[in-house]
């Protein structure tokens, strides 16, 4: 279905236009070397910095699907703050929310406080969820971040059950405070914290590539839920009865692994069949980026508590979490913070929201997504180190493998993750003007969060310099044929 969307990108007026035809002249691969900016970061920020060692780039301006580093450099941005942009950088819509709450000389800092911005906001928020959930909805305003939110959704399902025990999955992530990190299925950032894990349970998560029953298709989806009927409902299981169960309908920073719709309808069933508040983690995967306003919806079902950030401030920072209200049994101040009043997040977030539903942002992204990931699948006959190819909408994640080690280890499984060829492919797309990010098992999933902006033309752009990084890093050489005959790219 064709929407506006591409008419849409180009109010970004010049300055996008001029930078994809920077990105477009330049002689590719850059050469990246270190400059001042980034020596003086890695002497004086913390060992915990991140980003920085993956993507070594100092920036200094942006609009729309572009970056522009400090040496003048032009990138295409397919991370796009972990989701965060998903109008790009600097829409228009979002920059002239922010500017008119200064000229108006709104407060800035409110506590939680209302205000007319904040009205609006909740009212916004509100009209895109599902009809029978907002009829009933709190919602709680949390703090900067997507770890804030999940940390106020723990607190408020404990109170309202009496319970301790949160049930989580196998491959989750949920931030990284010490709440949200007792929910992380890795044990890495765990392991120099004592203690982390109690009060936690995991489950199976439904990973059909890597089935954790080694079934996959409807045959692991039966399996795993029978295993949690078993968690919820027998005595003898060992897990206390559970305060909630929180999970991602789509796990981001797990590999993008997409949840099947039975099995989601499922553990909806199983939840309400047991009285076990059912929590789903929306902050990466909310907003139209998975080809519906929420990831959840795809599979038709209600959940008790939604947690919201990363794209619902607009690119700055706000979290909410949203909840039926017979859940809304804690006590005043029970959950506070500081900057839960970021006037100009909320705004920025309502013009987010309205553009969104406006424009019809989510068929757009379920059209340009599937152009993506047929691009990337048709690849893998190609490729024989794509291992998978999955997500929705413009959430795609593409599993980086040894084809022979499978042969060597146990044909009947999936070949082993090849973290050190990932990070490869990561480094000579960014030698090639495209920043991409890695997660899942061992860093050796591919991971696609570009704007929702992106159009059809700028998404070929983005899957030839792929395969032209892919080449490049496994030393593949007939790719001309992917290029010329699959995509009919012709210069």
């Amino acid at each position: 279905m064709s929407t506006p969307v591409v008419s849409t990108t180009r109010t970004v007026t010049g300055k996008c236009d001029e930078l994809a035809l920077r990105h477009n002249a330049l002689t590719h691969p850059y050469t990246l070397a270190p400059n001042p900016l980034l020596e003086r970061q890695a002497a004086r920020e913390s060992n915990a910095r991140s980003y920085p060692r993956r993507i070594p780039l100092a920036l200094k301006r942006a609009h729309g699907i572009y970056v522009e580093d400090v040496e003048g450099r032009i990138f295409i941005d397919c991370l796009a703050g972990a989701g965060t942009l998903a109008l790009g950088h600097n829409h228009p819509v979002v920059i002239e929310a922010i500017q008119q709450v200064m000229k108006d000389g709104l407060p800035l800092h409110t506590l939680d406080l209302t205000t007319p911005i904040k009205d609006r906001f909740i009212q916004d928020l509100f009209d895109i969820l599902p009809v029978d959930f907002a009829r009933d909805a709190k919602v709680q305003f949390c703090g900067p971040t997507g770890s804030d939110a999940v940390e106020a959704a723990l607190k408020l399902v404990k109170t309202a059950t009496g319970s301790g025990t949160i049930l989580a999955f196998h491959g989750a992530y949920h931030g990284m405070t010490q709440g949200a990190l007792q929910l992380m299925g890795s044990l890495g950032p765990k392991k120099p914290l004592n203690s982390i894990q109690h009060g936690v349970q995991f489950l199976p998560y439904p990973y059909d590539y890597r089935c954790p029953f080694g079934l996959g298709g409807e045959a692991g989806v039966r399996a795993g839920l029978h295993y949690i009927d078993t968690v919820l409902n027998d005595p003898e299981c060992g897990v206390p009865r559970a305060a909630g169960m929180i999970f991602e309908a789509i796990q981001g920073e797990g590999g993008v692994i997409p949840a099947p719709d039975a099995w989601i309808r499922g553990i909806r069933e199983l939840t309400a069949k047991a009285d076990v508040p059912l929590i789903v983690d929306e902050v990466q995967s909310g907003f139209c980026r998975t080809g519906k306003m929420f990831a959840f919806e795809h599979a038709g079902v209600t959940p008790d508590v939604v947690t919201l950030s990363k794209a619902i401030g607009g690119s700055l920072p706000l979290s909410v979490v949203v909840y039926r209200g017979e859940l809304d049994q804690w006590a005043p101040g029970a959950h506070a913070g500081t900057f839960r009043g970021n006037q100009m997040a909320m705004a920025a977030g309502s013009a987010t929201i309205r553009f969104l539903r406006a424009e019809r942002l989510h068929e757009h992204a379920r059209q340009v997504g599937e152009r993506l990931a047929s691009g990337l699948r048709q690849l893998q006959s190609y490729f024989p180190q794509i291992g998978d190819v999955r997500g929705r909408g413009l959430m795609i994640g593409v599993e980086i493998v040894d084809p022979e080690g499978g042969r060597r280890d146990n044909a009947s499984r999936p070949p082993p993750t090849t973290p050190a060829l990932a990070r490869a492919i990561q480094n000579e797309c960014l030698r090639r003007g495209l920043i991409i990010e890695l997660g899942g098992r061992h860093g050796s999933v591919i991971r696609f969060l570009p704007p929702l902006v992106i159009t059809e033309r700028q998404i070929d752009h983005v899957l030839e310099i792929f395969t032209i990084s892919l080449q490049t890093a496994t030393k593949f050489s007939c790719v001309e044929n992917f290029i010329y005959e699959e995509m009919g790219v012709r210069e």
